[in-house]
Protein backbone atom coordinates (compact mmCIF):
# COMPACT_ATOMS: atom_id res chain seq x y z
CA UNK A 1 0.00 0.00 0.00
CA UNK A 2 1.31 3.62 -0.72
CA UNK A 3 0.52 6.50 0.97
CA UNK A 4 -2.55 7.34 0.03
CA UNK A 5 -4.14 3.62 0.53
CA UNK A 6 -2.59 3.88 3.96
CA UNK A 7 -4.69 6.98 4.47
CA UNK A 8 -7.78 6.06 3.14
CA UNK A 9 -7.61 2.46 5.49
CA UNK A 10 -6.73 4.78 8.56
CA UNK A 11 -9.29 7.20 7.55
CA UNK A 12 -12.22 4.84 6.95
CA UNK A 13 -11.25 2.85 10.01
CA UNK A 14 -11.61 5.65 12.63
CA UNK A 15 -14.40 7.00 11.04
CA UNK A 16 -16.03 2.95 11.37
CA UNK A 17 -14.94 3.17 15.23
CA UNK A 18 -16.97 6.78 15.41
CA UNK A 19 -20.08 5.32 14.62
CA UNK A 20 -20.46 5.65 10.81
CA UNK A 21 -21.43 3.14 7.89
CA UNK A 22 -19.28 2.85 5.25
CA UNK A 23 -19.16 1.38 1.12
CA UNK A 24 -16.30 1.53 -0.84
CA UNK A 25 -16.30 1.60 -4.89
CA UNK A 26 -12.85 0.16 -5.74
CA UNK A 27 -10.62 -0.65 -8.43
CA UNK A 28 -9.02 -4.24 -9.68
CA UNK A 29 -8.60 -6.89 -6.79
CA UNK A 30 -4.76 -7.30 -5.64
CA UNK A 31 -5.18 -10.09 -3.18
CA UNK A 32 -3.42 -7.98 -0.07
CA UNK A 33 -4.54 -7.42 2.59
CA UNK A 34 -7.69 -7.35 1.26
CA UNK A 35 -9.53 -9.00 4.74
CA UNK A 36 -8.53 -5.92 6.28
CA UNK A 37 -10.11 -3.78 3.89
CA UNK A 38 -13.24 -5.77 4.17
CA UNK A 39 -13.77 -5.62 7.61
CA UNK A 40 -13.91 -1.71 7.38
CA UNK A 41 -16.47 -1.55 4.65
CA UNK A 42 -19.66 -3.01 5.14
CA UNK A 43 -20.51 -3.09 1.23
CA UNK A 44 -18.10 -3.57 -1.61
CA UNK A 45 -19.14 -2.43 -5.14
CA UNK A 46 -15.48 -3.38 -7.91
CA UNK A 47 -15.60 -1.34 -10.74
CA UNK A 48 -15.80 -2.74 -14.17
CA UNK A 49 -14.29 -0.85 -17.15
CA UNK A 50 -16.61 -2.76 -19.24
CA UNK A 51 -19.59 -1.43 -17.50
CA UNK A 52 -18.55 2.42 -17.58
CA UNK A 53 -20.61 4.14 -14.73
CA UNK A 54 -22.66 1.56 -13.99
CA UNK A 55 -21.17 0.34 -10.64
CA UNK A 56 -21.30 3.92 -9.60
CA UNK A 57 -24.66 4.57 -9.98
CA UNK A 58 -24.99 1.26 -8.37
CA UNK A 59 -23.31 1.86 -5.42
CA UNK A 60 -25.46 5.43 -5.20
CA UNK A 61 -28.84 3.76 -5.17
CA UNK A 62 -27.97 0.73 -3.36
CA UNK A 63 -25.68 1.88 -0.41
CA UNK A 64 -27.62 5.40 -0.43
CA UNK A 65 -24.78 7.21 1.37
CA UNK A 66 -24.98 10.63 2.12
CA UNK A 67 -21.80 11.85 0.84
CA UNK A 68 -19.30 10.63 -1.20
CA UNK A 69 -15.47 10.73 -0.76
CA UNK A 70 -13.41 9.99 -3.50
CA UNK A 71 -9.63 9.42 -3.83
CA UNK A 72 -6.89 8.52 -6.68
CA UNK A 73 -10.03 8.22 -9.24
CA UNK A 74 -9.75 9.50 -12.65
CA UNK A 75 -12.08 7.00 -14.42
CA UNK A 76 -14.42 9.80 -16.58
CA UNK A 77 -17.35 7.77 -16.47
CA UNK A 78 -17.62 7.50 -12.56
CA UNK A 79 -16.37 11.17 -12.38
CA UNK A 80 -19.05 11.71 -14.18
CA UNK A 81 -21.80 9.57 -12.55
CA UNK A 82 -20.51 11.42 -8.89
CA UNK A 83 -20.45 14.85 -10.42
CA UNK A 84 -24.19 14.28 -11.73
CA UNK A 85 -25.35 12.35 -8.55
CA UNK A 86 -27.79 14.09 -6.06
CA UNK A 87 -25.08 13.15 -3.56
CA UNK A 88 -22.36 15.53 -2.53
CA UNK A 89 -18.69 14.46 -3.26
CA UNK A 90 -15.63 15.33 -1.17
CA UNK A 91 -12.07 14.67 -3.08
CA UNK A 92 -8.82 14.32 -0.92
CA UNK A 93 -5.79 15.23 -3.64
CA UNK A 94 -3.07 12.82 -2.57
CA UNK A 95 -0.63 14.46 -5.40
CA UNK A 96 -0.52 16.35 -8.78
CA UNK A 97 -2.05 13.48 -10.96
CA UNK A 98 -5.55 15.45 -11.11
CA UNK A 99 -3.90 18.07 -12.76
CA UNK A 100 -0.20 17.09 -14.08
CA UNK A 101 -0.50 14.79 -17.02
CA UNK A 102 3.40 13.55 -16.23
CA UNK A 103 2.08 13.32 -12.41
CA UNK A 104 5.37 14.67 -10.57
CA UNK A 105 4.63 18.20 -11.62
CA UNK A 106 8.52 18.51 -12.51
CA UNK A 107 11.06 18.06 -15.98
CA UNK A 108 12.27 14.98 -16.80
CA UNK A 109 15.63 15.97 -18.05
CA UNK A 110 16.60 19.13 -15.53
CA UNK A 111 14.04 17.68 -12.77
CA UNK A 112 12.84 21.07 -12.99
CA UNK A 113 9.95 22.45 -11.09
CA UNK A 114 7.01 23.10 -12.95
CA UNK A 115 5.03 26.48 -12.11
CA UNK A 116 2.15 26.66 -14.55
CA UNK A 117 -1.34 24.83 -14.42
CA UNK A 118 -2.47 22.80 -17.33
CA UNK A 119 -2.66 24.05 -20.09
CA UNK A 120 -1.25 23.80 -23.64
CA UNK A 121 1.62 24.48 -21.90
CA UNK A 122 1.66 20.79 -21.81
CA UNK A 123 1.61 19.87 -25.05
CA UNK A 124 4.18 22.04 -26.50
CA UNK A 125 6.93 21.97 -25.53
CA UNK A 126 6.57 20.48 -22.47
CA UNK A 127 5.51 17.37 -24.12
CA UNK A 128 3.67 15.41 -21.60
CA UNK A 129 1.15 13.85 -23.69
CA UNK A 130 3.97 11.24 -24.43
CA UNK A 131 4.89 8.82 -22.35
CA UNK A 132 6.96 5.93 -21.73
CA UNK A 133 4.68 2.63 -23.01
CA UNK A 134 6.13 -0.51 -21.01
CA UNK A 135 3.67 -2.73 -21.49
CA UNK A 136 4.53 -3.89 -25.34
CA UNK A 137 7.24 -3.16 -28.23
CA UNK A 138 6.13 0.55 -28.79
CA UNK A 139 8.57 2.47 -26.57
CA UNK A 140 5.59 5.42 -26.14
CA UNK A 141 1.79 6.01 -25.31
CA UNK A 142 -0.44 8.68 -26.20
CA UNK A 143 -1.88 10.47 -23.23
CA UNK A 144 -5.00 13.15 -23.79
CA UNK A 145 -4.94 16.51 -23.05
CA UNK A 146 -8.44 17.17 -23.74
CA UNK A 147 -9.41 14.37 -21.34
CA UNK A 148 -7.18 15.89 -18.58
CA UNK A 149 -8.96 19.22 -19.23
CA UNK A 150 -12.50 17.14 -18.93
CA UNK A 151 -11.15 15.62 -15.50
CA UNK A 152 -10.64 18.53 -14.27
CA UNK A 153 -13.69 20.07 -14.91
CA UNK A 154 -15.48 17.29 -13.50
CA UNK A 155 -13.46 17.43 -10.40
CA UNK A 156 -14.24 21.20 -10.38
CA UNK A 157 -18.02 20.67 -9.66
CA UNK A 158 -17.34 18.55 -6.27
CA UNK A 159 -18.98 19.65 -3.14
CA UNK A 160 -15.42 19.93 -1.38
CA UNK A 161 -11.58 19.56 -2.74
CA UNK A 162 -8.90 18.26 0.43
CA UNK A 163 -5.49 18.87 0.60
CA UNK A 164 -3.32 18.69 2.86
CA UNK A 165 -1.38 21.88 2.34
CA UNK A 166 -1.10 25.41 1.16
CA UNK A 167 0.91 24.80 -1.38
CA UNK A 168 -1.62 21.95 -2.83
CA UNK A 169 -4.22 24.50 -2.26
CA UNK A 170 -2.56 27.27 -4.21
CA UNK A 171 -1.78 24.21 -7.40
CA UNK A 172 -5.59 24.37 -7.28
CA UNK A 173 -6.18 27.50 -7.32
CA UNK A 174 -4.12 27.80 -10.68
CA UNK A 175 -5.70 25.20 -11.73
CA UNK A 176 -9.39 26.61 -11.90
CA UNK A 177 -10.60 25.46 -8.58
CA UNK A 178 -13.11 27.68 -6.53
CA UNK A 179 -11.41 28.56 -3.36
CA UNK A 180 -14.24 28.24 -1.21
CA UNK A 181 -14.69 24.63 -1.79
CA UNK A 182 -11.07 23.86 -1.05
CA UNK A 183 -10.16 22.74 2.64
CA UNK A 184 -6.31 21.92 4.02
CA UNK A 185 -6.75 18.40 6.01
CA UNK A 186 -3.13 17.03 6.65
CA UNK A 187 -3.35 13.01 5.80
CA UNK A 188 -2.03 12.38 9.62
CA UNK A 189 -0.73 9.02 9.78
CA UNK A 190 -1.85 7.27 13.21
CA UNK A 191 0.68 7.13 16.19
CA UNK A 192 0.22 4.21 18.31
CA UNK A 193 2.12 4.72 21.07
CA UNK A 194 5.00 7.92 22.01
CA UNK A 195 8.38 6.97 20.64
CA UNK A 196 11.84 7.17 23.01
CA UNK A 197 13.96 10.18 21.82
CA UNK A 198 16.71 8.58 20.17
CA UNK A 199 20.37 8.00 21.76
CA UNK A 200 21.64 10.43 19.67
CA UNK A 201 25.21 8.37 19.92
CA UNK A 202 28.36 8.73 18.40
CA UNK A 203 27.43 6.35 15.49
CA UNK A 204 26.14 9.11 13.95
CA UNK A 205 23.44 7.23 12.28
CA UNK A 206 21.57 8.94 8.93
CA UNK A 207 18.13 8.03 8.54
CA UNK A 208 15.57 7.54 5.24
CA UNK A 209 12.53 5.92 5.14
CA UNK A 210 10.46 6.10 1.47
CA UNK A 211 9.96 4.93 -1.55
CA UNK A 212 13.72 4.73 -4.18
CA UNK A 213 12.11 6.40 -6.79
CA UNK A 214 13.33 9.44 -9.03
CA UNK A 215 11.07 12.43 -7.60
CA UNK A 216 12.46 11.19 -3.99
CA UNK A 217 16.13 12.24 -5.24
CA UNK A 218 17.67 9.55 -2.86
CA UNK A 219 20.66 9.90 -5.65
CA UNK A 220 21.04 13.76 -4.67
CA UNK A 221 21.30 12.65 -1.30
CA UNK A 222 24.01 10.10 -2.27
CA UNK A 223 25.69 13.13 -3.96
CA UNK A 224 25.77 15.38 -0.75
CA UNK A 225 26.62 12.29 1.61
CA UNK A 226 29.50 12.12 -0.47
CA UNK A 227 30.64 15.73 0.87
CA UNK A 228 29.88 14.65 4.66
CA UNK A 229 33.40 14.88 6.12
CA UNK A 230 32.69 13.35 9.32
CA UNK A 231 32.10 9.80 10.06
CA UNK A 232 28.89 8.41 9.50
CA UNK A 233 26.07 5.60 8.29
CA UNK A 234 22.94 5.88 5.99
CA UNK A 235 20.67 3.62 6.36
CA UNK A 236 18.04 3.64 3.15
CA UNK A 237 14.80 2.33 4.38
CA UNK A 238 12.44 1.48 0.89
CA UNK A 239 12.63 0.19 -2.32
CA UNK A 240 11.84 1.80 -6.13
CA UNK A 241 12.46 1.84 -9.84
CA UNK A 242 15.81 3.92 -8.78
CA UNK A 243 17.14 1.72 -6.52
CA UNK A 244 19.96 -0.29 -8.50
CA UNK A 245 21.14 3.05 -9.93
CA UNK A 246 21.16 4.72 -6.07
CA UNK A 247 23.03 1.76 -5.50
CA UNK A 248 25.65 1.74 -8.01
CA UNK A 249 26.03 5.72 -7.68
CA UNK A 250 26.79 5.16 -3.77
CA UNK A 251 29.63 2.79 -4.99
CA UNK A 252 31.05 4.96 -6.97
CA UNK A 253 31.03 7.38 -5.22
CA UNK A 254 32.96 5.30 -2.26
CA UNK A 255 29.90 5.28 -0.04
CA UNK A 256 29.17 1.53 -0.15
CA UNK A 257 30.88 0.98 3.44
CA UNK A 258 28.91 3.87 4.56
CA UNK A 259 25.39 3.61 2.99
CA UNK A 260 23.41 0.83 3.39
CA UNK A 261 19.99 -0.40 1.59
CA UNK A 262 18.01 -2.46 3.07
CA UNK A 263 14.92 -2.58 1.17
CA UNK A 264 10.84 -2.64 2.11
CA UNK A 265 10.52 -2.32 6.02
CA UNK A 266 7.00 -2.74 7.72
CA UNK A 267 6.39 0.13 10.27
CA UNK A 268 6.57 -1.92 13.31
CA UNK A 269 10.09 -2.44 12.23
CA UNK A 270 10.96 0.80 11.61
CA UNK A 271 10.90 1.97 15.05
CA UNK A 272 14.47 0.69 16.17
CA UNK A 273 16.18 3.09 13.07
CA UNK A 274 13.94 5.94 14.87
CA UNK A 275 15.35 4.96 18.34
CA UNK A 276 19.55 5.04 16.61
CA UNK A 277 19.28 7.34 14.58
CA UNK A 278 20.49 11.20 14.91
CA UNK A 279 19.31 12.79 11.97
CA UNK A 280 16.44 12.00 9.19
CA UNK A 281 17.17 13.19 5.82
CA UNK A 282 14.35 13.93 3.32
CA UNK A 283 15.51 14.34 -0.13
CA UNK A 284 12.42 14.52 -2.45
CA UNK A 285 13.26 16.87 -5.39
CA UNK A 286 9.91 16.40 -6.59
CA UNK A 287 7.28 18.98 -4.92
CA UNK A 288 6.08 16.73 -1.83
CA UNK A 289 2.21 17.65 -1.89
CA UNK A 290 3.46 16.94 2.04
CA UNK A 291 5.85 14.35 2.93
CA UNK A 292 4.51 12.50 5.59
CA UNK A 293 7.33 10.94 6.49
CA UNK A 294 8.78 13.83 8.21
CA UNK A 295 6.05 13.88 10.70
CA UNK A 296 7.21 10.22 11.51
CA UNK A 297 10.64 11.58 12.21
CA UNK A 298 9.16 14.59 14.51
CA UNK A 299 7.24 12.60 16.35
CA UNK A 300 10.18 9.80 16.95
CA UNK A 301 12.59 13.41 18.31
CA UNK A 302 14.84 13.76 15.32
CA UNK A 303 15.72 16.66 13.37
CA UNK A 304 15.38 16.71 9.61
CA UNK A 305 17.38 17.86 6.75
CA UNK A 306 14.95 17.94 3.75
CA UNK A 307 15.71 20.36 0.28
CA UNK A 308 12.94 23.19 0.39
CA UNK A 309 10.01 21.91 -2.10
CA UNK A 310 6.39 21.50 -2.30
CA UNK A 311 4.78 21.17 1.17
CA UNK A 312 7.91 20.56 2.85
CA UNK A 313 8.30 23.72 4.37
CA UNK A 314 5.02 24.18 5.88
CA UNK A 315 5.99 21.45 8.55
CA UNK A 316 9.85 22.30 8.46
CA UNK A 317 10.86 25.43 10.35
CA UNK A 318 14.42 26.18 9.43
CA UNK A 319 16.69 26.39 12.62
CA UNK A 320 13.66 25.15 14.38
CA UNK A 321 13.18 21.61 14.12
CA UNK A 322 15.53 20.83 11.06
CA UNK A 323 17.23 22.80 8.44
CA UNK A 324 14.95 23.26 5.12
CA UNK A 325 17.79 23.32 2.35
CA UNK A 326 17.44 25.36 -0.95
CA UNK A 327 16.59 22.63 -4.15
CA UNK A 328 19.00 20.75 -5.08
CA UNK A 329 21.64 22.55 -3.20
CA UNK A 330 24.24 19.50 -2.42
CA UNK A 331 26.60 21.26 -0.65
CA UNK A 332 24.27 23.08 1.83
CA UNK A 333 22.63 19.98 2.44
CA UNK A 334 25.97 18.12 3.40
CA UNK A 335 26.70 20.95 5.54
CA UNK A 336 23.39 21.46 7.74
CA UNK A 337 23.96 17.39 8.14
CA UNK A 338 27.75 17.41 9.23
CA UNK A 339 26.69 20.37 11.97
CA UNK A 340 23.94 18.06 13.64
CA UNK A 341 26.30 15.34 13.37
CA UNK A 342 29.13 17.35 14.99
CA UNK A 343 26.60 19.34 17.63
CA UNK A 344 24.51 16.77 19.45
CA UNK A 345 22.73 19.02 21.90
CA UNK A 346 21.41 21.01 18.98
CA UNK A 347 20.27 17.69 17.33
CA UNK A 348 18.44 16.85 20.56
CA UNK A 349 17.06 20.24 20.95
CA UNK A 350 15.72 20.37 17.30
CA UNK A 351 14.51 16.97 17.72
CA UNK A 352 12.49 17.87 20.89
CA UNK A 353 11.10 21.16 19.31
CA UNK A 354 9.27 18.72 16.34
CA UNK A 355 7.81 16.06 18.76
CA UNK A 356 6.18 18.97 20.59
CA UNK A 357 5.44 20.57 17.04
CA UNK A 358 4.31 17.38 15.74
CA UNK A 359 1.94 16.67 18.63
CA UNK A 360 0.18 20.14 18.89
CA UNK A 361 -0.07 20.85 15.22
CA UNK A 362 -1.05 16.83 13.71
CA UNK A 363 -2.82 14.63 15.94
CA UNK A 364 -4.78 11.95 14.21
CA UNK A 365 -8.02 12.15 16.57
CA UNK A 366 -7.92 15.98 15.49
CA UNK A 367 -7.81 14.97 11.74
CA UNK A 368 -10.74 12.71 11.97
CA UNK A 369 -12.67 15.35 14.01
CA UNK A 370 -12.40 17.97 11.01
CA UNK A 371 -13.06 15.67 7.97
CA UNK A 372 -16.49 14.34 10.45
CA UNK A 373 -16.80 18.61 10.49
CA UNK A 374 -16.76 18.85 6.75
CA UNK A 375 -19.38 16.01 6.02
CA UNK A 376 -21.67 17.76 8.08
CA UNK A 377 -21.43 21.10 6.82
CA UNK A 378 -21.80 18.94 3.19
CA UNK A 379 -24.83 17.06 3.91
CA UNK A 380 -26.15 19.15 6.77
CA UNK A 381 -26.34 16.26 8.87
CA UNK A 382 -24.19 14.93 12.74
CA UNK A 383 -23.95 11.68 10.79
CA UNK A 384 -23.24 10.53 8.06
CA UNK A 385 -22.73 6.88 5.81
CA UNK A 386 -19.97 6.95 3.71
CA UNK A 387 -19.12 5.80 0.26
CA UNK A 388 -15.45 6.23 -0.02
Amino acid sequence: MAGAEVNLLLTATALKNRGHSLAILHGPSTGKSESDWREVFSETFPLNPQKNSAPALDALQRFEPDAVYVHKMSDLDVLGALANGARPVARMVHDHDLYCLRSYKYFPLSRRICSRGAGLFCVFPCGAVLARNRENGFPFRWRSYFAKRKEIRLNQRFARMIVATEFMKRELLRNGFDARRIEIHAPVPKCENAAPQSSFDRRNLILYAGQIIRGKGVDVLIESLARVRVPFECVILGDGSHRARCEALSRKLGLAGKVQFKGYLPPRELQKFYAEASVCVVSSVWPEPFGAVGLEAMRNGLPIVAFDSGGIGEWLVNGENGFLVPWMNRAQFACRVEELLNNKSLARKLGERGRQFAREKFGFEQYISGLEILFAKMTGKSGVACAA
